[in-house]
């Protein structure tokens, strides 16, 4: 399980039979602290591989961007390979089963036609017979 922000806008391809992979990095951030003989432990943050499949791949593209606050869940899948020199390299990355976005909706401009239009109140009945009761 992560909270974090995603580093930068997500990376998303369609592979065999339009399935959706998404890529994107979180950054998780322990905070600093002072330790009791006053020595200030400053923050620390890590950055993590995130790879979203299928519906989370879509969503993903859709609503994610650079910035957002986000809820991982899923499984450490460790890889190894060589790189264009040959060296071997090794990755850790997670591979995500369930996601919530925590940033709040963007405000935009949701019915701003509705509130800029002129509202008159409903003008009462003028019946001369009717006696106020005020």
């Amino acid at each position: 399980m992560l909270i974090g922000n995603v580093g930068q806008d997500p990376e998303v391809r369609y592979v065999d039979q339009g399935v959706a992979v998404a890529r994107l990095r979180l950054a998780t951030t322990e905070r600093g602290y002072t330790l009791q003989n006053g020595t200030q432990v400053p923050d620390h943050t890590d950055w993590h591989n995130v790879i979203l499949w299928r519906r989370l791949a879509e969503i993903v593209e859709k609503y994610v961007h650079k910035g957002d606050k986000l809820y991982i869940e899923g499984r450490i899948r460790y890889t190894t390979y060589d790189d264009k020199q040959g060296q071997r390299r090794y990755a850790t990355e997670i591979w995500a089963d369930n996601m919530e976005l925590l940033s709040p909706k963007p405000v935009g401009n949701v019915g701003t036609t509705a509130v800029n239009e002129p509202v008159s109140a409903p003008q009462p009945d003028n019946k001369p017979d009717e006696v106020l009761p005020f």
